[in-house]
């Protein structure tokens, strides 16, 4: 099952159109990669739960590595693999293809007002690797994707917006709470694998 997955993931990103922001070159830009291994026997998809570093808008949130461009980046993939080695030691090299792209995010919060252009990569990885979290972050996780698919691990939460409490989609993943930004990226994946689904509605942060 799960080395089916990774064919299916492989062949619908091959033919995957995602959607692109509009005068993003006027805005901050930024990437991340979704890296994919066979691991331990179930396709999973590497994440991060960032250190609490006060000023950081996604402070102790499950999210990906990546970062914003800086100026020695030629573009987005070079900086989703440079912040990726940066943060978690991990290498991604000619022997950890990308696969695909999923469509550009915006973020906006109270440091980037003007909004945020995050584009995500996904890549596959074929060997075994010893992790070096940096100081941004607090510890890796490997999430199986038949748990991302299983609509019914799916809950609610509520998010204070500036006083408006809204309630969103997310997961808990062994404790873990996997939303916002980072779960429509994983929405946008599964739905390239498996369909769409009545349990996987499209639905926006802001």
């Amino acid at each position: 099952m799960s080395v089916s997955l990774l064919q299916m993931a492989e062949t619908g990103l091959a033919s995957h159109r995602p959607g692109r922001k509009w005068l993003k070159g006027l805005r901050k830009r930024a990437a991340v990669a979704l890296v994919l291994q066979l691991h331990e026997g179930e396709l999973c998809v590497l994440m991060i739960r960032r250190a609490e570093h006060e000023g950081d808008p996604w402070s102790g949130q499950m999210a990906f590595p990546g970062g914003r461009l800086e100026p020695e980046d030629a573009n987005g993939l070079e900086a989703a693999k440079r912040e990726t080695e940066e943060e978690v030691g991990l290498h991604l090299g000619t022997r950890e293809p990308c696969i695909g792209r999923l469509s550009e995010l915006n973020a906006v919060n109270r440091r980037f007002r003007s909004g945020l252009i995050i584009t995500p990569y996904v890549f596959r990885l074929n060997r075994r690797v010893n992790f070096h979290p940096n100081h941004e972050v607090a510890e890796v996780v490997w999430v199986p994707l038949e748990f991302l698919l299983n609509t019914d691990n799916r809950a609610q939460m509520t998010w204070d917006r500036g006083g408006v409490k809204l309630r969103l989609p997310c997961y808990f993943f062994e404790g873990r709470r996997i939303w916002g930004l980072s779960l429509q990226m994983l929405d946008e994946l599964m739905n390239i694998v498996a369909g769409k689904s009545s349990g996987r509605p499209v639905w926006r942060r802001f």
